[in-house]
């Protein structure tokens, strides 16, 4: 079943849904502006168009991500991105 989420007074939106060969996960849209979101578990990020700069839990240095490119999130943390475009990204939620 698809569920749609929205965040950030709308600038943020993504529609979860599971599937047998990705596990949990949501695809969406950020629109530009700096965002901090918190985890519950593990997060693999592949942005999709766009770019996103991301503070990943336990670096000290921004990190910009294009497309094509993934970076990871560890569980049970919060992570700052600031976005200067419209940004479109698949999250997957991992189980470890």
């Amino acid at each position: 079943m698809l569920k749609n989420n929205e965040y950030f007074d709308g600038k943020v939106k993504s529609i979860g849904f599971d599937s047998e060969s990705t596990g949990s996960a949501s695809v969406g849209v950020m629109a530009v502006g700096e965002y901090t979101f918190g985890t519950a578990k593990p997060e693999e990020m592949t942005v999709i168009s766009g770019s996103l700069k991301v503070l990943i839990p336990g670096s000290p240095d921004w990190q910009v991500f294009k497309p094509g490119e993934t970076f990871y999130i560890p569980g049970k943390s919060e992570f700052n991105l600031q976005v200067g475009e419209t940004t479109s990204y698949l999250c997957k939620y991992l189980t470890k």
